[in-house]
């Protein structure tokens, strides 16, 4: 009789035989810097994230750091927002001042910015909208704007969000153009039109004020088009590949490790992280313990980089 239970007697051979195991380094920590003074508020959907001005975010970036997560991921909810985001290229917008704040006083995280506009759009759309909708090849140029404006800020990775055609083209191609060879861009290669949102729309304030995001995300039933999608992000000059949303599309994480010889990431997003800690609150389940099953879960579908809320959580975990 096989006895494949003989490895499992004890924790200390379950350890040795263990296939795959969470580190911290695996961890992006996303964070929402909002324009003005004194800001730290909680975002009721998301227990445990805060939105933060600049000037109250020191004690958050502290934690990151003696946690020795090795990335953050920026998202910027600014004081004023026009029809196109031109905030979004404003040399001191709220993201470029957090760049520079960040890159003087922790200089040993590694910044990574959101590139998309949705945060600073009157419409909460990702781009310029023609004939309500959002008109792709222009919306391209602004993105062009964006990322050179991040470049000249320090930033050390892009990271262009909103599935617009020919982005990483277009971004690989300015970035080359301007200086900028060496930064390196994390495409969303697959990025659902997805209900797992919901709480990140209250965190950056981007929810649409018409329609969804269904003419430009993908449709959560196609997995051949997710392939697609990322071969052309491949073949544009992407060097991190990410799918999102994580958990309903763990398949396409190990699709997506199958194909490409480069990093794959997931994003662990805000509905995901929401309805773990709302049932742990109800003591329907050990939050800690499904925080840590799920993040694994990532690791084991192929996943090298996991962007989460947990990520403070889970390290102080692994770091004991």
């Amino acid at each position: 009789m096989n006895r494949t239970r003989r490895l499992r007697k004890k924790e200390s051979i379950r350890r040795l035989v263990r296939e795959n195991s969470l580190s911290v380094n695996d961890f992006v920590y996303p964070l929402f810097i909002e324009e003005g003074s004194g800001i730290e508020s909680e975002i009721e959907s998301m227990p445990g994230i805060k939105r933060f001005s600049l000037d109250r975010i020191s004690s958050e970036l502290n934690e990151v750091v003696e946690l020795n997560i090795p990335s953050i991921l920026l998202f910027g909810i600014p004081a004023d927002k026009d029809e196109e985001g031109t905030e979004t290229w404003n040399d001191e917008g709220i993201i470029q001042q957090a760049i520079k704040f960040i890159k003087k006083n922790y200089p040993s995280l590694y910044i990574i910015t959101d590139v998309c506009f949705c945060e600073y759009t009157s419409h909460g759309h990702c781009g310029i909208i023609h004939n309500h909708d959002v008109d792709n090849d222009s919306t391209l140029t602004n993105i062009q704007k964006q990322v050179i404006s991040h470049a000249k800020a320090g930033a050390d990775m892009v990271a262009p969000s909103g599935m617009m055609d020919g982005t990483i083209e277009a971004v690989r191609s300015v970035l080359d153009n301007s200086g900028f060879e060496d930064l390196p861009i994390m495409a969303y290669s697959v990025k659902f039109s997805s209900a797992f949102y919901g709480p990140f729309r209250d965190a950056a304030d981007s929810a649409p004020a018409f329609g969804d995001r269904k003419t430009y995300q993908m449709d959560p039933a196609n997995r051949e088009e997710a392939m697609l999608e990322a071969k052309y992000d491949n073949n544009e000059g992407a060097d991190i590949l990410m799918v999102k949303p994580a958990l309903s599309y763990l398949d396409i994480v190990r699709d997506l490790k199958n194909e490409f010889n480069k990093p794959i990431a997931c994003y662990n997003v805000s509905g995901e992280y929401a309805m773990v800690k709302a049932a742990a609150q109800k003591g329907w389940i050990d939050g800690e313990k499904v925080m840590m099953e799920s993040l694994t879960s990532m690791k084991r579908a192929g996943a090298d980089i996991i962007i989460t809320y947990f990520a403070k959580e889970a390290a102080k975990i692994l770091n004991k």
